[in-house]
């Protein structure tokens, strides 16, 4: 990646129309970076995918997307495991069509499981559906995200784990989820570094200049997240942050996940580019 490029999770809402108006709105807003939300329905007909594509490449903004959220790997259910492989295949795949950079999802539940155990069946699905991927797209990544709640899979080392043991997997770092996860820690400036120090020691510079990263406001409680806020509302430490990804000169896309999501975005983008 070029750089690191600032993005919303889905349609601005100040965008008055589809996705393609939305690409064309991060544009005008400054914004170089747009994850399409596939969260609750695959949205993007193949027919209609040419039409992002373009919109993209026109507007020089970098495409992501994030897979549904009715996922679980680790799921006992033969049909819901090879049901949620099918989920993010068929994201990267219309991804792939848009020109599409990199996929994100949560990957499962532990389910009262030892992480160990989890960890081998997750493995196993996503090796699957690397090998799919493949066949049409050897170059899109295939991120498990960091989750926000302790009772999903993915905290920072199974995510690192997983992108060393299986080809075209990085980790999708969402630094709020990982604040919320662990109530309240990684939220200063040497826990971001030592997160990004980990992430270089065991990945190598290829991840640091490919990072996909999520960012919102956040509420937690003994569980973890809750629910997304705007970042002023919120006591995640946003200016550490960009303090700490712009003094180990990350590349890749940072994506907003607030409710206000371009202003987020912006303010995030120009506390990033004032340092």
């Amino acid at each position: 990646m070029d750089k690191l490029r600032f993005g919303t999770a889905g349609i601005p809402t100040c965008t008055k129309g589809d996705t393609i108006q939305g690409i064309k709105d991060i544009r005008k807003l400054g914004l170089d970076s747009f994850e399409l939300e596939f969260v609750h329905s695959i949205n993007i007909k193949p027919e209609k995918a040419e039409e992002v594509r373009k919109a993209a490449k026109d507007a020089d903004v970098v495409l992501t997307c994030h897979s549904p959220y009715f996922i679980n790997l680790n799921s006992e259910d033969k049909k819901k495991f090879h049901a949620s492989i099918s989920y993010i295949v068929n994201s990267a795949k219309i991804l792939s069509l848009c020109n599409g950079w990199s996929v994100c999802f949560h990957a499962g539940y532990y389910q009262k499981q030892s992480p160990e155990k989890v960890y081998e069946k997750i493995k196993e699905g996503i090796k699957e559906i690397v090998s799919k991927v493949k066949e049409f797209d050897k170059n899109i990544w295939i991120r498990p995200e960091i989750s926000g709640k302790k009772s999903q899979f993915g905290d920072l080392n199974e995510t690192i784990k997983l992108s060393n043991d299986v080809e075209q997997v990085m980790p999708c770092i969402d630094f709020s989820h990982f604040f919320a996860r662990d109530t309240g820690k990684h939220n200063t400036y040497d826990e971001f570094k030592a997160i990004l120090e980990t992430i270089e020691k065991k990945l190598g510079k290829e991840a640091i200049n490919n990072m996909h990263i999520h960012v919102a406001g956040i509420e937690y409680g003994d569980k973890g997240e809750k629910n997304h806020l705007d970042l002023e509302e919120s006591k995640f430490n946003y200016k550490d942050l960009m303090k700490a990804l712009k003094e180990f000169k990350v590349k890749g896309v940072l994506i907003s996940e607030s409710p206000s999501i371009e202003q987020n975005a912006l303010l995030m983008q120009k506390t990033f580019s004032k340092l």
